[in-house]
Parts: C-alpha cells; sequence; structure tokens
C-alpha cells in the first residue's frame, strides 16, 4: 500500500513540475505571459491580430516610425518582445492607458495590462478619461477583456503603433500586435 502512495504522490509531483515548466511558444494563444518588470498577466492573448481598427481611430500625421519602417522593440509586454526587430503596419495618434480588469471569463484581475487606447473604451468619447476612473473596454487583445470592467491606472497622449514582429527568443511570427507606444521603440 505505502509503494502505491508513493508512487501517486510521485506521480503527482511529476505532472504538477511539468505543468509549471511548459512554455508557450507562440504556437496558440493561450499561453501565459508576464513582464518581469511589472507582473503583468497576459493570458490568452491575442499575438497576432487581424490589423482591424476602430472607426474613430486617426492615422498618426507625423510618427517617428512611418508605417512599413523597422525599429527595435524596447518593450516587454511577453516573452520575446523586447529586442525584437519589428515593421511598422499601422501608427495612430490617441491617448494610450495602462488599466487593471477582471477578465468577464473569470479569473485574477489582470493588473497594469498595456495598452488600451481611446477609442477601445466604451463610451470614452474624445475627453481625456481620469486616473483611477471606472470604464468598460471594447478590446479584446485578450480572452475574457472585451467588456470587462477596467480601472484606468496611467495614460498618456502619443502615438501607437500595430507592429509585426518575430519574437527574440524565437518563434512564430507576430502579425499586427496592438500596442507599443513611440517610446517603447528605437530606431533600428
Amino acid at each position: 500500500m505505502k509503494s502505491k502512495n508513493i508512487w501517486l504522490v510521485s506521480l503527482l509531483a511529476m505532472s504538477l513540475t511539468l505543468g509549471a515548466c511548459s512554455n508557450d511558444t507562440g504556437d496558440n494563444n493561450s499561453g501565459r505571459h508576464e513582464s518581469k518588470d511589472e507582473g503583468m498577466r497576459h493570458e490568452g492573448m491575442n499575438h497576432s491580430g487581424s490589423g482591424k481598427v476602430p472607426k474613430d481611430l486617426k492615422k498618426a500625421t507625423d510618427p517617428k516610425y512611418e508605417v512599413g519602417s523597422q525599429a527595435v522593440i524596447k518593450a516587454d509586454h511577453m516573452e520575446g518582445m523586447k529586442g525584437a526587430k519589428a515593421k511598422i503596419a499601422g501608427a495612430y495618434d490617441t491617448t494610450a492607458y495602462v488599466v487593471t480588469y477582471t477578465p468577464k471569463t473569470g479569473g485574477n484581475p489582470v493588473k497594469h495590462h498595456k495598452w488600451i487606447i481611446q477609442e477601445e473604451i466604451q463610451d470614452a468619447g474624445n475627453k481625456t478619461l481620469k486616473t483611477g476612473q471606472k470604464v468598460k473596454l471594447n478590446a479584446d487583445h485578450m480572452k475574457g477583456m472585451k467588456d470587462a470592467s477596467a480601472i484606468i491606472e496611467s495614460f498618456e497622449k502619443t502615438t501607437v503603433y500595430m507592429v509585426d514582429y518575430t519574437p527574440a527568443t524565437g518563434g512564430k511570427r507576430v502579425e499586427n500586435h496592438k500596442w507599443v507606444t513611440e517610446n517603447e521603440l528605437q530606431a533600428k
């Protein structure tokens, strides 16, 4: 009987260890991604997007990085992003927000998510929202984000970029990633 219990405990421990060590290679969109600096959780992140943007989002009038040009990503919103070479797929002038929200699909709150833009917040209009303000999200970058309640943590008026890149750590190319801000890019 003891040998059976030891075997079961060993099997359970091995399963937990393997589960904890699993690594998302970018082949699906259900992996967990964390920024080491900010503890952000990016479970269910849609690495690649359709390229569709909100209809009221305005193209940048004088972006530092032109559409079609290349830059290096300094941000580390998810594994493999920092240091990746990016092609600029879109540039837009807006207000970008850092938010904390609770996914509609349940689970723990996602803290310090970068970035949600003005046009992805329900009934935001053109007025800059305030830190601490409660809002509803229209964005669907991550599973459970659409229609989720969120709190604005900070914001900046900036040019945001949609980018295509191959993770610096290797893996599947990411197309139409939303969003990185101008200060999260550097010239190639």
